[in-house]
């Protein structure tokens, strides 16, 4: 789990706390993928000792995506370039 800190410095960079709750709300305008997952985009983000817990608010259900923080190769952020 030697990577594990460099995957969370890059998880924090791609969100910021969400008030009262353990969790981190993905920031606007910044695009997250783990491994060769989907592009998320305004989910929210648990960082657990053992996983990573992203959430996804659509129309009518609510999806919860896990990952292993041991399986994580890969993670990319993509946002606009400032002009």
């Amino acid at each position: 789990m030697e990577m594990k800190k460099t995957w969370e410095k890059i998880l924090e960079y791609a969100s910021s706390p969400l008030h009262g709750t353990l969790s981190r709300k993905q920031r606007k305008g910044v695009k997250l993928q783990i491994n060769d997952s989907e592009l998320f985009e305004n989910s929210v983000i648990f960082l657990g000792e053992d996983f990573i817990r992203i959430t996804v608010n659509g129309d009518s259900e609510t999806v919860n995506i896990y990952f292993d923080w041991e399986k994580v190769a890969s993670i990319k952020t993509v946002s606009r370039n400032e002009e």
